[in-house]
């Protein structure tokens, strides 16, 4: 019961990498509140997690908008007082170069995977903050430490996501607020594989050469970040601080 007593909240939870952690966070005796822009997928989530005999809430959050980040926050602190820890999960990809991508996608991303990031964490540190205790997790890429062809936008809102983490644990250090960033390679969750659908012609060649890029030879488990993010909500982390965790089955190190 890694994270007994502590009131998570995790966006981006109803599929993926969030859902996988979701699960874990309450297998582990976490309380877990489920933010999903959709709102249903959320509570099949929140509805999984009751059912095996956790506790969870489920709340529709669009992480680009100041007040449902706060009505997230919300949520944690009026039916339990408090919020232990923030998974900023909740991200877009996107296929552009500087030169070629729209502008409105270039903005989506950046509202999304930064201005998300950024939102979500200034609606929790207040009650973090007046209880001098937490732990924030923001969901960074191994991209951020290694390029990749046709991700402008994405690779620099990640890379924004990883300077952003640091430059918080300078600042909320002294409040016992631990900041750290995750980094994962190539994950095989509902975005890449749409993304492998919308953007090759023959399915099995794209999977093959995402996979390449590991030295694994594979793709990662959404279960294999999970463990990641369980790790840094956990007391186990409490002397990590300010890191980008690296997950990515041997991309960055083959590079």
């Amino acid at each position: 019961m890694r994270l007994a007593d502590k009131i998570c909240l995790i966006t981006g939870a109803g599929s993926g990498i969030g859902r996988a952690s979701a699960l874990a966070f309450a297998r582990e005796g976490g309380t877990v509140v489920v933010a999903d822009v959709d709102g249903q997928t959320g509570e099949r989530v929140a509805a999984d997690i009751a059912g095996a005999g956790g506790r969870a809430v489920a709340v529709r959050t669009d992480v680009t908008d100041p007040a449902a980040c706060g009505r997230a926050v919300a949520a944690a602190l009026d039916r339990w007082g408090r919020l232990d820890v923030l998974f900023n999960n909740a991200g877009i990809g996107a296929v552009g170069t500087v030169d070629d991508e729209p502008l409105d996608q270039v903005d989506r991303v950046w509202a999304v995977n930064v201005r998300g990031v950024f939102l979500m964490c200034r609606a929790a540190l207040p009650p973090m903050m007046a209880r001098r205790s937490g732990s924030i997790i923001n969901m960074a890429s191994a991209i951020a430490a290694a390029g990749l062809a046709r991700r402008a936008s994405y690779s620099a809102s990640k890379g924004a996501v990883l300077a952003l983490t640091r430059s918080m644990q300078v600042d909320y250090a002294p409040y016992n607020i631990r900041v750290n960033a995750l980094l994962p390679g190539t994950i095989h969750t509902p975005l890449v594989e749409r993304y492998l659908r919308d953007h090759y012609p023959d399915y099995e060649q794209g999977l093959a050469g995402i996979r390449a890029r590991q030295l694994t030879g594979e793709l990662g488990r959404p279960e294999d970040v999970a463990a990641a993010a369980l790790f840094l909500a956990s007391d186990e982390s409490r002397f990590v601080m300010g890191s980008g965790l690296v997950v990515d089955g041997g991309l960055t190190a083959g590079r």
